[in-house]
């Protein structure tokens, strides 16, 4: 049945962006997801056409469930680029622009593990980044500066450095991926094993598509000792940034979250390891929309019954 004056809460990444509407109880009454979108793509006008299809897409499947009365949404790479997105939500659900609440796909991941205070959030997904929202509300975080810099220990660098110890390999040895399960997995899923194929790849697809390579990394990686020691290196990386927030803030729990972070346990276990044992360590599956879904929710409910 259709709703109205719910909560949506959208969780937009480089390779899908999802999305929920909750009821000012907190409960969740539909989700779903359209292909990811990046903050990163409203530097062209390309790129915001792309980012506007697929708002327009999320828009039709969020309406056929229910009208939202305020929306929460956290975008990667969010930043001054994102000035028009409050106004095409605004158009696409008729929701006045004050009720709309944009920032950061990370502050709203945090949102679903602690309260402000409590811990330290490390968020693998396309990208990385540590992240811990203080008591009086303030943001800090390390690493998360883009594909292109760092983000280690994400989906893109895991692929990256796939790629690269494939075809320097290939450099000294021409023919040796035919002896690699990694580099077999890798040029099944790019689609040949020819440098054009890989280049096309690398270079003609949205970062969030690329981020998707590292699925065949690590379903190689019981079998292939590369494989493996890129994962366990993503492990480090994710570590790395635990560890900077620790530095800076002192010891508290840490959560370790996002896709490429459950791609294998050994990315979880090489980052335990690297971690002082006073640390207190989970993996856990987030679901951010709900929390920016409910915190919608919430919102709109205290709108609407404010004296």
């Amino acid at each position: 049945m259709n709703q109205e004056g719910l909560g949506l809460g959208i969780d937009a990444g480089g390779t899908q962006t999802r999305w929920a509407l909750a009821r000012a109880d907190g409960a969740i009454v539909a989700e779903g997801s359209v292909e990811g979108l990046s903050a990163l793509q409203m530097g062209n006008a390309a790129g915001r056409e792309a980012v506007r299809t697929r708002l327009d897409a999320l828009a039709r499947e969020v309406l056929a469930h229910g009208m939202p009365g305020a929306v929460r949404a956290g975008v990667t790479g969010f930043g001054d680029d994102c000035a028009p997105l409050a106004a095409w939500l605004s158009d696409l659900f008729a929701v006045p622009v004050q009720a709309i609440v944009l920032g950061s796909d990370i502050d709203i991941a945090y949102l679903d593990s602690f309260a402000p205070g409590q811990g330290y959030l490390v968020y693998a997904g396309t990208g990385s980044m540590g992240a811990f929202v203080a008591s009086d509300g303030s943001f800090h975080r390390a690493g998360g500066r883009g594909v292109t810099l760092d983000d280690g220990g994400g989906g893109f660098w895991i692929a990256r450095e796939a790629m690269r110890a494939i075809w320097r390999r290939e450099d000294e040895h021409p023919g040796a991926w035919t002896g690699s399960p990694m580099a077999r997995a890798v040029f099944d899923h790019v689609g040949g094993s020819d440098w054009s194929c890989s280049r096309q790849f690398m270079y003609g697809r949205e970062r969030g598509e690329i981020g998707k390579l590292a699925l065949a990394v690590a379903a190689s990686a019981d079998h292939d000792p590369e494989a493996a020691a890129i994962l366990r290196a993503a492990g480090v990386e994710l570590a790395r940034l635990a560890r900077a927030l620790s530095g800076r803030f002192g010891l508290r729990p840490v959560v370790l979250s996002g896709r490429a972070a459950q791609l294998h346990p050994l990315i979880f276990d090489t980052m335990r390891a690297s971690l002082p044992a006073a640390t207190a360590l989970r993996l856990e599956t987030t679901k951010p929309h709900y929390a920016a879904a409910r915190s919608a929710a919430s919102s709109h409910f205290a709108s609407t019954t404010r004296p």
